[in-house]
């Protein structure tokens, strides 16, 4: 009796019509079974959002990979959705590996904190699956070929040998050709934030409207970040995490007399 082949589950956050998800199924295709479940329309910088008080649909779509047609829906909520939806609903069995992207945009640094891609791997991490981030590090078009060929390549690996529970890897792909990358290095998130400020405009009617701009600002000068890999020519692969308690930080917190404060009402 032939062994089962793994099945693979693919989100993202761009929408299910992106260039970026059709790249990454074909590349899962060879791997295994591949179910797609991705938000109806883009869902970018939603972080792990779900939808709580409205219905959330799921519609079957016409989605064809290298060798025919692929199972797919569009889900009219978040990826995190998408997600606890695939998994409690439309698979047949539980994914051996969840899989999200490709992203059009790097989601290196503080971007992981507002990313519905990294969310939709990081829900599949909670849910105790394998799980993988992937995005291009191009905002506007491009070839997702060297991508998708990195995804699988990474894919394959954490099929054979499994991550730890609640461990899963952001993967960042630099825009350069397979050839001209000079490697993969294995980094950690970089200290960084946007600075934003918001254009104030009129409507037709003169109600003020606001429109936001930023600009993103590297706080770290260290080794071994996500966003230095990236500037050198390197993918990056960061193991992250949902836990998000500064560990190192707790002795140094119980020193506090918070016990004491309270009941004095201060």
């Amino acid at each position: 009796m032939a062994a089962r082949r793994p099945l693979i589950l693919i989100s993202n956050d761009d929408g299910i019509d992106a260039p970026g998800i059709h790249a990454l199924a074909a590349a899962m295709v060879p791997l295994g079974e591949v179910h797609v479940v991705a938000p109806l329309l883009e869902q970018s910088a939603v972080g792990h959002a779900i939808t709580l008080r409205d219905p959330v649909r799921a519609h079957p779509w016409p989605f064809r990979g290298p060798h025919g047609k692929i199972t797919a829906h569009a889900v009219t909520g978040t990826p995190a959705d998408c997600v606890k939806l695939a998994i409690d609903k439309l698979l047949p069995r539980t994914p051996d590996l969840v899989v999200s992207g490709i992203n059009q945009g790097p989601n290196a640094a503080v971007n992981v904190i507002y990313s519905g891609t990294v969310s939709a791997a990081t829900e599949a991490a909670i849910l105790g699956i394998d799980a993988l981030a992937i995005s291009y590090c191009r905002w506007v078009g491009g070839d997702f070929g060297p991508s998708a060929v990195i995804a699988q390549r990474i894919a394959r690996q954490t099929l054979q040998r499994g991550l730890p529970p609640g461990i899963l890897l952001n993967v960042n792909v630099p825009d350069l050709s397979l050839q001209a990358m000079k490697g993969v290095l294995i980094t950690r998130q970089a200290r960084s934030r946007w600075e934003e400020a918001y254009s104030e405009r009129l409507d037709p009617f003169e109600r003020p409207y606001y429109w936001m701009a930023g600009t993103f600002v590297n706080l770290d000068d260290g080794e071994n970040t996500d966003l230095q890999a990236l500037e050198t020519g390197y993918v990056s692969v960061t193991p992250i995490q949902h836990d998000l308690t500064a560990h190192d930080w707790l002795d140094e917190l119980g020193t506090w007399t918070l016990e004491s404060e309270a009941s004095t009402g201060s």
